[in-house]
């Protein structure tokens, strides 16, 4: 059995989100921090070219997008379900739109001119400055675009006021159950909560507040430090595991064997080759050998990411 390897850096907000699943498993795992800017050669080693923030490896199989790596933790650990089976529908779609519109409003509230002054008050202007053109870079190419900062405070009282109500209703958590979906919604409110100026986003609605706290107190589960070399050398050492069992026909025809390209289609959109090895209804597999760590097997969703033959 392979340790659970989570590749982030503390302050991504999707890190937070698995941070907070494997908290909410309460499951052990192993942290190896990644540069928050391109080059990341150690995790693209592992990846092949996917740079988004986290990456779960396990062994040499290595999870991309944290709607897959909820998938995955939940087939490591049934119980607490990210997915309670009376709501898997409701709570999958719902995280994801969390993940995408809610999150959308966040980047472009904490990305205010005023809140980034407070956040790269004390970072060197050479790194602000990298930082600024890694994020143009990351949004380049992709369907996403930034939300415009008047449309996002906009709409912002809209969203908020919808969840306070819900909440005030008395429920714990949104579906009844702690499940993905309160996660899904936290990690962009404590994106928020990173600054005193986007703070009062989130804490002028008490019954959010609350609500938000109930969720962070699922905590981090139990880590221990790994270092990026060690990590390599995990997956080149170990063998990939046996590939799903699943009777499914891909709609446009991929079939295992093909060499393929995959990426993501919203943003951070580099591209991963390999041969194809398993095309399924929530999963796409890719093979491929690095130099450095040997043979690994690529995991991407299929919702969210494209395909292509290479």
């Amino acid at each position: 059995m392979h340790e659970l390897i989570l590749h982030h850096y503390p302050t991504s907000p999707f890190a937070e989100k698995a941070r907070l699943m494997l908290g909410f498993k309460q499951l052990s795992w192993r942290s190896v921090m990644i540069p928050p800017v391109m080059p990341k050669p150690d995790l693209t080693a592992l990846t092949g070219g996917y740079r988004k923030t986290p990456v779960l490896q396990i062994g040499a199989d290595i999870y991309c997008d944290t709607a897959l790596i909820a998938r995955r933790l939940e087939a490591e650990k049934a119980t607490p379900a990210l997915y309670p089976e009376a709501q898997a529908c409701n709570v999958a779609t719902f995280a994801q739109w969390a993940d995408s519109v809610v999150f959308q409003h966040a980047v472009s509230l904490v990305f205010a001119p005023e809140s980034m002054a407070v956040r790269f008050a004390k970072v060197p202007p050479e790194f602000a400055k990298a930082f600024a053109a890694d994020r143009a870079a990351l949004f380049s190419g992709g369907t996403a675009s930034r939300l415009p900062l008047e449309q996002a405070r906009h709409q912002w009282p809209a969203l908020m006021g919808r969840l306070q109500q819900q909440l005030q209703s008395g429920a714990d958590f949104l579906f009844v159950e702690p499940s993905l979906a309160d996660i899904a919604l936290a990690h962009p409110l404590w994106f928020l909560r990173g600054t005193p100026v986007t703070a009062p986003l989130v804490d002028d609605y008490p019954a959010v507040a609350a609500w938000l706290a109930r969720v962070l107190d699922f905590g981090h589960g139990s880590l221990s430090e790994m270092s990026s070399e060690q990590a390599i050398a995990v997956a080149r050492e170990a063998t990939p595991a046996a590939l799903p069992d699943e009777a499914f026909v891909d709609p446009n025809g991929f079939a295992a064997g093909q060499a393929v390209r995959i990426a993501a289609v919203d943003y951070g959109v580099d591209p991963v080759e390999g041969e194809l090895l398993f095309a399924g209804r929530e999963e796409l597999i890719l093979r491929r050998e690095d130099a450095r760590a040997g043979v690994v097997h690529v995991h991407f969703p299929r919702l969210g990411f494209r395909i292509e033959a290479r």
